[in-house]
Parts: structure tokens; sequence; C-alpha cells
């Protein structure tokens, strides 16, 4: 009976580790793709009206900025979810 709760809280423990792992690599993907979307519509946006494309580029790498810290925090409470 002992034996048995143990591996259950074993098992337990491992599937949530991994989980959390899972968790860390979806938000680093989410963050790719949202920088990839903010460069793409920065782009076509530059090409429709060459005379603001500066400004569109220091619009585009403020947000990246702020995706990539979203995503940063996201992998931080994850690896805090492992680590604890």
């Amino acid at each position: 009976m002992l034996l048995t709760m143990i591996l259950q809280a074993a098992a337990g423990a491992a599937l949530g580790k991994a989980g959390i792992a899972i968790a860390a690599a979806v938000a680093a993907f989410a963050a790719a793709f949202g920088i990839s979307k903010i460069g793409k519509s920065a782009l076509e946006a530059g090409a429709r009206q060459p005379e603001y494309a500066g400004k569109y580029q220091l619009i585009a790498i403020i947000i990246g900025a702020l995706v990539e810290g979203a995503c940063l925090f996201a992998i931080l409470v994850c690896l805090l979810g492992i680590l604890g």
C-alpha cells in the first residue's frame, strides 16, 4: 500500500514536470510566432508607406521587446515550477 502511494506520487511529479516543460516550449513557440507576425506586418506597412518605415520599425522593435519579455516571464514561471 505504501509503495503504491509512493509510486503514484513519483509518477504525478514526473508528469507535472513534463507538463511544465511543455508549457515553457509552448511559450517560446508563441513568442517566436508573435515576433514573426510583428516583423511581417512592419515590412508590409513600410512597403505601403515608405515615408513612415522608420516609425514602423521603431514600433515593431518596442512591441517585439514586450513580447519577448512576456515570453521570458512565462519561461521563468515554468522554471520555478520545475525547481520548486
